[in-house]
């Protein structure tokens, strides 16, 4: 484990968030991905002086900074280490149904690309894990060193959009069957045989490493459960923000909230509605919000950064 101080991670979006969020005292939050603390402590400022906040992650490391930041709030606040596609089963038993705002900050951290002990980063040697949580069996190193060649060009391609994925799956079958492949750099060389570096643009493991994290952490269909369990426990007029780094979260999003705001789910042959569905959301973000130059400037790491948000028209099912 790293000694060194953590880098607490840069809230994304910050303002923006909490323009849609809207949170306001005497009201109910949950930071379904509260990590370190950034835009947990901001709800917990503008709720004053009796809102309260329900702040859940995978991650403990990134949970233990959270409580020290966020004690100038106490006992307004309550952490829990679980991951958000348990959502429902945590604001239940905490008593944050019915929620007024739901906020996901999807992704990785600064403070877990920074630790090179975590397994994030191509840039610095680690060990193969990724996970968010490390309590939790399955490590990048195992889908890497025991997948078949089909199944991990599947999981690049899909995860990634890797265009050279079977290439890269092929390298990393080869190269292991002379020696596991354990740490980052390692991986990361291999793949920039096949995808040699080019100025100006990605490096050529991003895509992949990304496809590895996502599936380690199931991250696509945990985000699938959690919205559907966020359209349950949001009680009317309750906001649903979240903040996403990749097209393949995003499209998600986008998706889900337009089903939830579409009235009518008949084929388009039938000429008049027997579904009798409702729209549950009312979408607030036409089009995704995304960072100004300048906070781009100052932080990097927000360039991809997308936010989307609706408001929930109908009760919580309490």
């Amino acid at each position: 484990m790293s000694t060194s101080a953590p880098t607490l991670h840069v809230p994304v979006l910050l303002e923006e968030a909490m323009t849609y969020l809207a949170p306001r005292p005497g009201g109910r939050y949950i930071d379904a991905t509260v990590g370190t603390g950034g835009h947990a402590v901001e709800i917990l400022r503008r709720s004053s002086p009796d809102g309260r906040l329900l702040g859940i992650d995978a991650d403990p490391e990134a949970l233990a900074v959270a409580e020290a930041r966020l004690r100038p709030f106490a006992p307004r606040y309550v952490l829990v280490h679980g991951n958000f596609r348990h959502l429902e089963r945590h604001a239940r038993w905490h008593g944050f149904v019915p929620a007024d705002g739901i906020l996901f900050d999807l992704g990785m951290s600064s403070f877990q690309i920074e630790r090179p002990e975590r397994g994030f980063s191509f840039q610095v040697e680690g060990p193969l894990d990724m996970r968010y949580d490390p309590h939790q069996p399955l490590t990048a190193a195992e889908l890497v060193n025991t997948l078949d060649e089909a199944a991990l060009a599947d999981l690049i391609r899909r995860y990634g959009e890797e265009p050279r994925a079977r290439a890269i799956a092929r390298a990393i079958v080869a190269a292991r069957a002379r020696q596991p492949i354990t740490t980052t750099t390692q991986l990361a060389a291999i793949i920039s045989r096949v995808v040699p570096p080019r100025p100006g643009r990605l490096h050529p493991a991003t895509r992949t490493f990304q496809a590895l994290r996502i599936a380690v952490n199931d991250e696509l269909n945990a985000l699938q459960e959690a919205l559907e369990q966020a359209e349950v426990i949001l009680g009317e007029g309750g906001r649903l923000v979240v903040i996403s780094f990749h097209s393949l979260e995003d499209r998600l999003v986008k998706r889900f909230l337009l089903s939830r705001a579409s009235p009518c789910t008949c084929p388009p042959e039938i000429p008049v509605c027997v579904c009798g569905r409702r729209p549950t959301f009312r979408i607030l973000t036409k089009h995704p919000v995304t960072p100004t130059p300048e906070e781009v400037a100052r932080n990097p790491r927000a360039r991809s950064a997308k936010l989307r948000a609706g408001e929930k028209l109908t009760p919580a099912l309490v």
